[in-house]
């Protein structure tokens, strides 16, 4: 399938320690951004969540607590 774009799309992926949106926290922001003429723009940053990850969501995204550990934490980015 080809889309034709007059301006540029961005999808947003977020990897987080479960479901639960009040408690549970980032672990990555991945953004992909797709531009007219059919380039990309790829940004991928690990989150140090300041919590244990569970095993059951490591399981889900293959992000452990040793790959975050000297991540930067959400607030440091937030306005990245």
């Amino acid at each position: 399938m080809n889309i034709q774009l007059n301006k540029p799309v961005a999808t947003i992926d977020l990897e987080t320690t479960g479901i639960n949106i009040g408690t549970d926290k980032i672990v990555e922001i991945a953004i992909v951004k797709i531009m007219p003429d059919g380039t990309r723009q790829v940004k991928r940053k690990l989150i140090n969540p300041g919590m244990p990850i569970p095993k059951g969501a490591s399981d889900v995204h293959g992000i452990t607590d040793e790959m975050v550990k000297n991540a930067p934490t959400f607030k440091q980015v937030a306005n990245e």
